[in-house]
């Protein structure tokens, strides 16, 4: 796919440093950006690459397929919640927690 930018370059995961959602969370000002529904984010992220490991890069847009477009989120934690569930539902978590019980 031809991205808007390189996914590892200082605009997407600066040369494979970061991976899934601090990539996301980058694209956030706490102080000004919130509250922001995921249509929003969307609609200015959507095309951006987003690099799940070290084989796998999606877009922004693939990983809000799994979150409402009328999810608001108010602050920081509740957008890397519900992003992080998102992501699990897409199988883009690459990290498995067994059952403890």
């Amino acid at each position: 796919m031809d991205w808007p930018h390189d996914p590892d370059g200082d605009e997407g995961s600066e040369g494979r440093r970061k991976y899934g959602q601090a990539v996301l969370a980058k694209k956030v000002d706490e102080d000004e950006d919130f509250p922001f529904t995921a249509e929003a984010f969307v609609s200015e992220y959507g095309d951006e690459p987003v690099r799940i490991d070290h084989e796998r890069v999606v877009s922004v847009e693939e990983i809000f397929e799994h979150i409402d477009d009328d999810t608001e989120f108010e602050d920081f934690p509740a957008f890397h919640t519900r992003v992080g569930e998102a992501l699990r539902e897409a199988d883009y978590w690459p990290y498995r927690l067994e059952d403890a019980y």
